[in-house]
């Protein structure tokens, strides 16, 4: 029956959404929408949907699942817009769903209490996502109704129909079909899932083979048990072969030297770490007289270690006796991001307050990514603050422990758990000096000090209210000062600059010389407009009266596009799209004359049009409308989008 439908019965009522864990939230639902909730209500329907889907989204976006349009960030984009949809269609036509979060965190509280740390950070990532959505339905419904008209003989929207809203206006299927629905009207979901494929947005191609196969695994469990690890203490040791997987079968033996593709080994005891926990596996060999097998990678399944890689020399078979020999100098460079990722947790927490909690982590050789709950850019300030932080730390040299206890003392001790880890009963927990305490099942050096050095290397975003940290550690991390500063030197000599408080004295004349030669260059521009403008206006496409065009121009700035824009429509009754490439962006201009603009034709609709080609965007008044990109590489097809919005207007 399930843990709710067993309380329904229990609480003696009709629902599992009546239940004392869930009827609250369902009332929440009612205030945040201002129409009071009953069950039989003519809302209650709809609005134990959002209940039930901003719980679901809730608890996702805690676990770092943010909305998105692949994998499971899909499902939760799907489940969030849909209550959004919901809440539209009942009449909010501003994001309101954001604000049930605290609620559904006091209701779950109790089972889940570290729901607390990330309230803030689920509501801004449930908030983004229903501004976006709602901007979506308001940019979309013209098309979607223009869709409903032309489908009203059939009955059906066509699939290629449900495709562009999809594509062009961010339109999900689910949300075509739902608002089709009201009306009466089906969706080709199977014309629309063609045509998804044939433009290769959905497709099973592209899936990476694995030597992991179920079948073989499982026999493997069966007759030998676990992979005992030994990595903590050891980066070498003996074991015994206790499986082969060629070609996701398990093989007797494996002697065929060079193939081409992957295989696994399987031992009793290994040293290697197998990825988790955002620490990347380790590679090295496993030898014996006469063989050597190159471990490639290491990943695991469960409790058994799979050695990943090519046989290089001799056979191998079951119960063969290897040393398993890790590659050392990478282990310690791992384990010296590993141990900086810990410390600089702690100082984001310490910088930006307790709401900037872990989202993601990958811990490579002298290499770490982390990502974390913020909404906004680091200033150069606290990734400052940051750096000294981590690194006042690492000069303290601080000892790292670890330590095995029952997962309630270790909570209970304060102890942090990292996002992407599953803890079982007893845990790992890592301490380093008095500062930092998580749990992790990762590799560790057992003084701060090893680290070495630690630098931040970029600061950037990876989704709605989640940002990215990438630093060096070690002798990467010095490694890349010594390229920063090689490139500094070069840079004074090609200044003919003595020092490097030079340098930004010497840029900062060099720029104003080169505005000043721009400027000269747009007056000289500027002359010549008058029979530029002639020409345009000679070659121009006419549609009965008005002119259409559209032109690049080279080595202007904004003001000479709205020279040109200004001179045309004065000439005559005209719709102009004008681009230009500045400092390797694009800036586009739409105008149109007052007369037509009076008729429909809307410049800011243009230039929007326009700029989705240079992914870009924009907008304006309806006669004057600018835009701006990021690839000058689309401009004529982003004129050629300016040029059909004006046909497709002036032809109606």
């Amino acid at each position: 029956m399930g843990l709710e439908r067993t309380a329904s019965t229990l609480q003696g009522v009709e629902s599992n959404f009546e239940i004392d864990t869930l009827k609250p939230l369902c009332e929440t639902v009612g205030e945040v929408l201002g129409a009071k909730y009953s069950y039989a209500g003519e809302h209650g329907r709809a609005m134990r949907r959002i209940a039930d889907h901003v719980r679901a989204v809730t608890m996702c976006v805690h676990e770092n699942v943010l909305p998105d349009n692949k994998e499971q960030g899909y499902v939760v984009r799907q489940l969030l817009r849909r209550a959004v949809l919901e809440s539209y269609l009942i009449g909010k036509q501003e994001p309101v769903l954001h604000s049930l979060v605290p609620k559904v965190v006091e209701l779950l509280s109790k089972p889940y209490p570290e729901l607390k740390e990330t309230t803030q950070s689920v509501q801004e990532a449930i908030r983004e996502e229903e501004s976006a959505f709602l901007d979506t339905i308001e940019r979309g419904l013209n098309r979607f109704n223009k869709c409903l008209d032309n489908a009203k003989s059939s009955g059906v929207i066509p699939g290629e129909e449900a495709f562009h809203l999809h594509t062009t206006d961010g339109f999900l299927y689910e949300l075509t079909e739902a608002l089709a629905a009201k009306h009466n009207l089906k969706v080709d979901r199977s014309g629309f899932e063609t045509l998804m494929e044939e433009h290769g947005i959905i497709s099973n191609a592209g899936k990476q083979k694995s030597v992991m196969a179920e079948g073989p695994l499982d026999a493997i469990r069966k007759t030998s048990g676990n992979t005992e690890f030994l990595g903590y203490d050891s980066t070498e040791a003996t074991a015994k072969v206790v499986g082969i997987i060629a070609e996701k079968q398990l093989v007797e033996e494996l002697n065929e030297v060079g193939h081409k593709d992957l295989v696994a080994i399987v031992l009793d005891r290994t040293p290697f770490y197998a990825e988790s926990g955002g620490q990347v596996g380790d590679v090295g060999s496993l030898t014996s007289d006469g063989i050597e097998f190159d471990v490639q990678d290491t990943q695991k399944d469960g409790e058994l270690w799979l050695h990943i890689g090519h046989l290089k020399k001799g056979k191998i078979g079951i119960d063969q006796e290897l040393t398993a020999t890790v590659d050392t100098e990478r282990r310690d460079g791992i384990s010296r991001a590993h141990s900086a990722t810990h410390i600089m947790h702690h100082a984001l927490r310490s910088t930006l307050g307790e709401g900037a909690t872990q989202r993601g982590s990958k811990v490579q050789q002298d290499e770490l990514r982390f990502d974390f709950a913020h909404k906004r850019p680091l200033t150069a300030e606290e990734l400052t603050v940051i750096e000294d932080i981590v690194n006042t730390h690492i000069s303290e040299g601080a000892d790292v422990s670890t330590k095995m206890l029952p997962i309630a003392e270790a909570r209970e001790a304060g102890a942090m758990a990292l996002f992407g880890e599953k803890y079982p009963d007893f845990v790992r927990v890592v301490s380093m000096g008095d500062f930092s305490k998580e749990l992790c099942g990762g590799i560790h050096l057992t003084n701060t000090g090893q680290v070495g050095m630690f630098k931040v290397i970029a600061e950037e975003p990876v989704a709605k209210g989640v940002r990215r940290l990438v630093a060096y550690t070690g002798e990467k991390a010095i490694s890349e000062v010594r390229a920063k500063e090689a490139v500094l030197k070069e840079v004074m000599s090609e200044l003919k600059v003595g020092s490097t408080d030079e340098v930004v004295r010497k840029i900062q004349q060099l720029q104003n010389d080169l505005k000043d030669a721009k400027r000269k260059l747009s007056d000289q521009m500027r002359q010549s407009i008058g029979d530029d403008v002639n020409d345009l206006l000679a070659n121009a496409e006419k549609i009965g009266d008005v002119s259409l065009i559209a032109h690049q121009l080279d080595n202007v700035d904004k003001d000479v596009l709205r020279d040109y824009a200004d001179r045309l429509r004065k000439k005559t009754k005209a719709v102009v799209i004008l681009a230009t490439e500045i400092d390797g962006r694009v800036a586009l201009l739409a105008g149109v004359t007052s007369e037509l603009t009076k008729q429909g034709i809307n410049a800011s609709n243009c230039v929007k049009a326009a700029a989705k080609l240079v992914q870009g965007g924009g907008g304006g008044r309806p006669d004057l409308a600018e835009a701006g990109g990021k690839d000058p590489a689309g401009i004529s097809k982003a004129l050629e989008a300016g040029l059909q919005y004006y046909r497709e207007q002036l032809q109606k």
